[in-house]
């Protein structure tokens, strides 16, 4: 089931790139409207799938820029640490935003992060309306599935 709503979608849908490389959609999990019943369900699906998949070579976290670090997110960034999980953040919706304030939400996120790691992971500001971030994230992708 997909859907428009975040935190909806209940598939892990494979898409094949190139005949070369699979993406992987995960369910969302921090704007689940269900209960904890289904929110736990949501988590262990995800936990098992990132756990359990030895082909993953990169697991984008995909974070809404308008928001303060959200404690949902830090301690699924924290999780995917303790886990030696490889991951980038790709910031999301930048276009949402002034320059300025989106200069400075992501300057906030990485400050709160740099609490708790030495080295940040790879980071990729995106707005899917204005292609922002586009070349460097595929170039990003490309230079990983070059090094297989």
């Amino acid at each position: 089931m997909t859907s428009s709503k975040p935190g909806k979608t209940l598939l892990i849908n494979h898409f094949l790139i190139n005949n070369n490389w699979h993406l992987v959609d995960l369910p969302g999990y921090g704007y689940a409207t269900a209960g904890k019943k289904m929110r736990d369900q949501l988590q262990n699906i995800i936990e098992s799938y990132i756990l359990n998949r030895e082909q993953l070579t990169c697991l984008f976290l995909l974070i809404d820029s308008r928001l303060e670090p959200q404690k949902i997110d830090l301690e699924f960034i924290e999780w995917l640490g303790e886990n030696g999980i490889p991951f980038a953040i790709v910031f999301t919706k930048l276009d949402k935003l002034t320059h300025a304030k989106g200069k400075s939400n992501i300057q906030f996120y990485k400050d709160k992060l740099s609490e708790q790691w030495e080295e940040l992971p790879p980071i990729f500001l995106t707005s899917s309306e204005k292609y922002m971030g586009k070349d460097e994230l595929l170039g990003y992708i490309d230079g990983i599935s070059k090094s297989l």
